[in-house]
């Protein structure tokens, strides 16, 4: 009885340890905060994934740019220096203009009409991703964009020569043709920025200026609901294709409920970091008339500048959002 209860012992312990030598840890690195809803909902597809796969894969997040800054990371991911990763594809918008279409201005204001522009979008973007070595797998959309100031703006002409902080070559743009100055910075290092005056204005969500507690160094956030950014979470196609077919599938199928979950949790985030900003002391409100008026003449413009830049493929995407109107 002894030697039978040994041996039944001694063959869970190999099954154990079979099972940890067998397991693979993917790391996950992203650019915002861990308190962060993208990281978070990260942080909870990593526990689906566990689960669906019986611990095979352990994914491992690695918010704030602990592991990769965030400019490192699409790169880092292509080349296998990390299985998996999360990035706002608007900061590649310069590789190619179809990573910007979540970042015209005014082309789609609200999360409704930016999960519509997404469905023709997606694809497209997804394609794109598999011919740089990377592997689509879910992306969720920022609350719409807002400006932050250090003192009241009530037209374009007010903002001329404030440093801005510029995160993709859209919100470069967008400075330029209203006067500001633009300062390429990491959302890791705004609140830094921002307390050395290195930056004076930037334009994000709620969700930014109440991570970063912008509180400390701006006065005002205008909401104009310019565009909704999307941050996206690829793996590298060969660790990606060197997994079975059921773990790719059980990683998918968390990915997906990853994507609406996170969507849910962006919207309910939006009204939530608002009050939090009021809270810290922000004065909060809708851009003026005059204001407004004034970005959409710019926003008509990046627009153009953007189906120029992008060619047939990416006028072809937003005429198919447009008749799906």
């Amino acid at each position: 009885m002894r030697t039978m209860t040994t041996l039944m012992t001694a063959t869970a312990l190999t099954a154990v340890g079979v099972s940890a030598i067998t397991a693979e840890t993917w790391d996950l690195p992203m650019a915002y905060p861990a308190t962060n809803i993208h990281s978070e909902n990260a942080a909870e597809f990593a526990s689906c994934v566990a689960d669906a796969t019986d611990g095979a894969i352990e994914i491992v997040t690695h918010p704030n740019g602990s592991l990769f800054a965030g400019n490192d990371i699409k790169r880092a991911v292509q080349t296998g220096q990390a299985p998996i990763g999360e990035r706002l594809i608007s900061a590649h918008q310069n590789e190619n203009p179809l990573f910007g279409i979540d970042s015209i201005p005014f082309l789609a204001t609200s999360f409704d009409d930016h999960e519509e522009l997404w469905e023709v979008a997606g694809p497209a973007v997804a394609e794109l991703l598999d011919s740089q070595n990377l592997v689509y797998l879910y992306s969720v959309a920022w609350p719409p964009q807002g400006l932050y100031f250090k003192r009241e703006i009530n037209s374009v002409s007010d903002m001329e020569g404030i440093r801005f902080r510029s995160y993709n070559t859209a919100t470069a743009r967008l400075a330029e043709l209203t006067g500001m100055r633009p300062v390429q910075i990491e959302a890791a290092e705004l609140s830094q920025a921002l307390a050395t005056g290195v930056a004076e204005s930037f334009i994000s969500s709620g969700a930014t200026g109440y991570d970063s507690q912008v509180w400390e160094s701006l006065t005002h956030f205008y909401e104009v609901d310019a565009w909704l950014p999307r941050n996206i979470i690829f793996a590298n196609k060969q660790a990606w294709e060197g997994l079975d077919e059921d773990t790719q599938s059980a990683i998918r199928d968390c990915a997906a409920e990853a994507k609406e979950r996170g969507l849910e949790m962006s919207k309910e985030y939006t009204n939530f970091t608002l009050d939090g900003l009021r809270d810290g002391g922000m004065i909060v409100q809708r851009a003026s008339d005059e204001l407004m008026e004034g970005l959409r003449e710019i926003g008509d413009t990046m627009t153009e500048e953007w189906l120029e830049s992008a060619g047939e493929t990416g006028r072809e995407v937003i005429e198919a959002y447009r008749s799906a109107d």
